[in-house]
């Protein structure tokens, strides 16, 4: 299974369909508000929710989903990545609720080489977030620093620090 891909694999207008989609729980929602400390009643209280909000119940996080959307998206494009340089834009388009489907994609927008080191170069991609009616939901674009296929033989080949596999010694 690939992960990631060099600076040679990218190809600009190309679009990687995230697979699988994640069911976000309200279990999910609720645990990365309290890992982050948000604690608005958006997204903890039903009660606030439903009585308050034009919605009628909880609504969540947004910055779970564009983080479970950049997960989605490392599989793709930056599992080989060296750095993550920018996060240009975010837009939260419609509320993601308890029990939605999230899936993404993501499309190259531009590439060029790296102009201080000759083994790298950088991606620009766009990141959309649907949900399971097909509704965008979140979309964001980022550059991300990718290492060339030299970069990568010099440390090893197509996955650098695993360690050469050895089997036990015959017992006589």
């Amino acid at each position: 299974m690939q992960f990631g891909r060099s600076y040679e694999e990218f190809e600009v207008g190309a679009v990687y369909q995230h697979w699988p989609g994640k069911t976000v729980t309200e279990y999910d929602d609720h645990l990365f508000c309290l890992l982050t400390m948000n604690h608005h009643p958006l997204h903890l209280d039903a009660n606030y929710a439903e009585n308050t909000t034009q919605f009628g119940k909880n609504v969540v996080v947004g910055n779970y989903i564009y983080s479970l959307l950049l997960g989605m998206s490392v599989p793709d494009v930056s599992g080989k990545a060296i750095a993550n340089l920018e996060v240009e834009s975010l837009r939260h388009v419609a509320p993601t609720f308890h029990g939605d489907t999230v899936y993404g994609q993501t499309e190259v927008l531009d590439k060029w080489e790296s102009t201080s080191k000759d083994d790298r170069g950088v991606v620009h991609v766009e990141t959309k977030g649907y949900n399971q009616d097909g509704t965008l939901v979140c979309i964001f674009r980022r550059k991300v620093m990718v290492p060339k296929q030299s970069y990568l033989e010099a440390r090893g080949g197509e996955q650098p620090g695993r360690p050469q596999l050895r089997e036990p010694a015959p017992k006589e």
